[in-house]
């Protein structure tokens, strides 16, 4: 069962500990559908009043999304 800040762009769940993040963090999310890990990061981050740099990168041959806290 996933949580409200539980993610699952690829129907897989991935679990954040975003009460740990801190500005500057990051955190890389290995998934598939980049585009929906983008948009339900936006939709977490959005309710904490956050601001976040997202990109899509490969990380040890597996293609994912890096996500930096910036405010």
């Amino acid at each position: 069962m996933l949580k409200i800040d539980d993610l699952d762009p690829d129907g897989v769940k991935i679990v954040i500990n975003w009460d740990k993040m801190v500005v500057t963090a990051s955190v890389f999310i290995p998934c598939v559908n980049t585009e929906e890990a983008k948009r339900q990061v936006k939709r977490i981050t959005a309710e904490k009043d956050w601001q976040v740099d997202m990109k899509v990168v490969i990380e040890d041959n597996i293609l994912g999304l890096r996500v930096w806290r910036i405010t």
